[in-house]
């Protein structure tokens, strides 16, 4: 009975248009109350579920990416880009993958990507002579490396939820092949369609005009250097390297590039201010969500009827995929991550799969949530700066569907191409 009212209370709140974050929250309290648990014990979960050293380096990725967002690091990628992969049939579509691959690698964000690349590509494009639904889900897609290419703020909530056994360096690491893999199969299917559609390729650029626009993007590209750098070196934490992208990205914005005002910091620390609010509010309600979960064995019962159904590790990995895929059609990341994680990470282990190899499928599978209606974010960002329905949309990403699946698909029964290079520097 008592599981029954946490589901029902939780799906009403969700269905009546009530937050996740506060659905979750409510949901603790009546599921505390019918238990007899003491909501001081609660609230005490609650706080310990965000009272993490690793948990600083969240708002510092976040204010990284908006200082780099407002400073104008992502139109010199998006040169950079051009002048490298323009001169193709198309070559503005596989221009915006890679401009994507580059600043999703600086900013960890999917949506600020879409945001910051999509509000100067689809624009462009469209200007260009290619469709709208085209320039929106190349644009889409391609933001959605940004969940995957570290550095990634979803991976270090993932490595939290699945209890802090699992290094968020190894994780960052493990997903730059994946993630390099995932643009590649984009840029592929963005030349295929281009060629379809006879859409024009660029002038090639001049050495000069390359050697210009190389000069103007490294000092943007070098904060991703210095993240990952530090991280495989081993002179930086994870958190220490985040904040030292914030000091590097404030000095490339505001003082190397100076394209907006020393006065533009103050917008820049809002928004950040505002996100990290969220984010750290569903933490810590999640956490005791996850707690109560646990307290009544939900996740031993849900992994014992799932390993009852099948023990072959190959249907057991399907039927985890279908399982993040369908939440990610209904419910933001975040929270897909803290509530599932204890649930469907023993499961995964227990069929072998290592936890960096099922954190990098769930980043893939979220990414895919990201692109996917009715809650797909980075989607309705796409569709409001073309202006174009969101149905319209969802028909021009279909062929780049299938080429996200076959890297999920890849990335699931594949495992070295996610613990490669952590083992690498592991040993």
């Amino acid at each position: 009975m008592v599981i029954a009212t946490l589901i029902i209370v939780f799906l009403i709140l969700l269905v009546i248009g009530v937050p996740v974050a506060l659905a979750m929250g409510l949901t603790s309290i009546v599921v505390a109350f019918q238990l007899d648990i003491s909501l001081s014990v609660l609230a005490q979960r609650m706080v310990a579920g965000i009272n993490s050293f690793p948990l600083l380096a969240i708002p510092f990725f976040i204010l990284a990416g908006e200082i780099m967002n407002t400073g104008g690091i992502s139109q010199r990628l998006i040169k950079l880009s051009d002048v490298i992969v323009g001169r193709f049939r198309g070559g503005l579509g596989m221009v915006n993958v890679s401009s994507s691959m580059l600043f999703g690698g600086i900013s960890g964000s999917a949506l600020a990507d879409t945001s910051s690349t999509g509000s100067v590509m689809i624009p462009m494009m469209k200007k260009k002579g290619y469709d709208a639904d085209y320039s929106v889900a190349v644009t889409v897609t391609s933001a959605t490396q940004g969940i995957v290419i570290p550095p990634s703020h979803n991976m270090i909530i993932y490595a939290l939820a699945a209890g802090g056994g699992i290094s968020i360096s190894s994780l960052f690491l493990g997903g730059i092949i994946p993630g390099i893999l995932l643009g590649i199969g984009l840029m592929v299917t963005a030349y295929i369609i281009a060629v379809k559609r006879n859409y024009p390729a660029e002038k090639p650029s001049s050495f000069k005009e390359i050697i210009t626009a190389s000069r103007q993007a490294i000092p943007g590209l070098l904060t991703g250097v210095i993240i990952i750098g530090g991280i495989m070196s081993g002179i930086f934490t994870v958190t220490e390297s985040a904040a030292i992208a914030v000091v590097y990205a404030f000095i490339v914005s505001f003082v190397f590039n100076k394209d907006v005002p020393i006065s533009a910091i103050v917008p820049v620390l809002q928004r950040t201010f505002k996100t990290l609010a969220l984010v750290l509010f569903l933490i810590a309600t999640s956490s005791g969500f996850a707690w109560l979960l646990a307290v009544l064995r939900v996740p031993a019962m849900i992994s014992e009827g799932l390993l009852s159904l099948t023990d072959n590790p190959i249907f057991i990995t399907l039927i985890l995929i279908l399982i993040l895929l369908l939440l990610g059609t209904i419910l933001d990341v975040a929270p897909i991550i803290l509530i599932t994680t204890p649930i469907l990470l023993p499961i995964a282990t227990s069929i072998g799969m290592d936890p960096i190899q099922y954190g990098i499928m769930m980043m893939i599978c979220m990414a895919i949530g990201l692109v996917t209606p009715p809650v797909g974010g980075a989607l309705f960002i796409g569709s409001a700066i073309a202006k174009i329905p969101i149905e319209k949309v969802v028909k021009g990403i279909l062929p780049f569907y299938i080429s996200m699946i076959i890297i999920l698909l890849l990335v699931a029964f594949i495992p070295q191409l996610s613990l490669t290079i952590p083992s690498l520097f592991d040993n």
